[in-house]
């Protein structure tokens, strides 16, 4: 930027004793006749915008011209010629301005702060500058309080308990969900799904189908399943339904006899249930809706073939990219070598989806 002005008043200077060298008359008709066109100018354009170099060549050669003559010769008016030199001369001795006051903490660092108290509703402005310090940024406490005010967070400690989001994530291995969804045949008639999910694995239970589901089917598909899970159902603590009117007391009693608490969702919110609800629309984009639904018979048949993939190949981000049906024992899969191996696939329900697997 300093450079290009630097250049272009350069140019300017030498273009001045470029005129100086002419002789007199013919300065005087080049004066007459930029004069001239100075003035055709001014009559076209309402409003001239002058970039900063034209504003320093105008205040440089004001110091040449008498104060007398520059409403004939510049552009401006003296007051704004003015205006212009003791800005040229303020940025000059004035220092570079800074803002008082403590520098501002960084975005990074701003980030890192929010990042904490969202994770950890407990901790208070206090505790997150404890664990900066020990990443190594003296941060006052002060100003922590007002980062996290600014973004709408209390600073001080919750002391309410934790979240719904929060209480799912620690219990996610004692939790089973439960909903309906319904499913329209070619001839529209419509059938019902109910549907478990084991919020710690991720397993999918289709539990039945049915055109009429009442409360004493609803039981009944409780009760097939209890003995199905068998000693994995003891080792629950939660079930989380929604209020619909099949779930009856005789459904809750099945599973409070295995020592589950039901755990009903708030009315008209789906995401107090969201792993389920997540497997509805899993089931809806990955099969549903994409094939043809002749009868309950059909139906059945599909549902059972996709929900073997779904717990013996589909891998799962809530379970770091495993299946549900994986050896525990088992932490990091056996890295195969593409150069060598063959990848067989294995298409599931007509090629709707794939299986891929090493070839034996």
């Amino acid at each position: 930027m300093l450079i290009g002005r630097a250049y272009w008043l350069g140019r300017k200077v030498l273009g001045v004793l470029g005129m100086v060298a002419r002789s007199e008359g013919d300065l005087i008709a080049e004066v007459l006749a930029l004069r001239h066109e100075n003035a055709v100018l001014r009559r076209q354009v309402a409003r001239v915008r002058y970039e900063p170099a034209d504003r320093v060549w105008f205040a440089t050669l004001s110091a040449l011209i008498p104060r007398a003559r520059w409403a004939e010769v510049f552009p401006v008016t003296p007051a704004t010629l003015l205006a212009w030199h003791r800005r040229l001369v303020a940025g000059k001795y004035t220092p570079t301005h800074r803002a008082p006051g403590r520098p501002s903490t960084r975005p990074a660092v701003k980030a890192l702060i929010l990042t904490m108290a969202r994770d950890n509703p407990l901790w208070g402005h206090r505790r997150i500058q404890g664990e900066l310090f020990k990443l190594g940024h003296r941060i006052a406490y002060a100003t922590v309080w007002q980062i996290l005010t600014a973004a709408g967070i209390d600073p001080a400690p919750r002391r309410t308990g934790p979240t719904w989001k929060q209480f799912l994530a620690a219990q996610a291995h004692t939790i089973i969900a439960t909903d309906f969804f319904h499913v329209d045949t070619v001839l529209l008639k419509r059938i019902y799904v109910l549907v478990f999910i084991e919020h710690g694995t991720r397993r999918l239970h289709v539990a039945g189908i049915t055109a009429n589901p009442d409360g004493a089917w609803t039981a009944q598909q409780a009760r097939n399943l209890a003995m199905a899970l068998g000693k994995r159902l003891e080792e629950m603590r939660f079930l989380i339904r929604d209020r619909g009117g099949q779930f009856t007391d005789q459904f809750d009693a099945l599973f409070e006899s295995c020592g589950l608490q039901i755990l009903k969702s708030p009315p008209q919110a789906p995401r107090a249930n969201a792993i389920c609800e997540r497997l509805i629309g899993t089931l809806r984009r990955e099969l549903l809706d994409r094939i043809l639904i002749i009868n309950q018979a059909h139906l059945r048949t599909v549902l059972a073939e996709y929900a073997t993939h779904y717990n013996g190949a589909r891998p799962h981000q809530g379970i770091a990219q495993r299946v549900p049906d994986h050896d525990p024992d088992q932490q990091v899969a056996t890295v195969i070598d593409l150069d060598t191996a063959r990848i067989h696939r294995r298409p599931v329900l007509g090629g709707i989806t794939n299986e891929y697997h090493v070839a034996v």
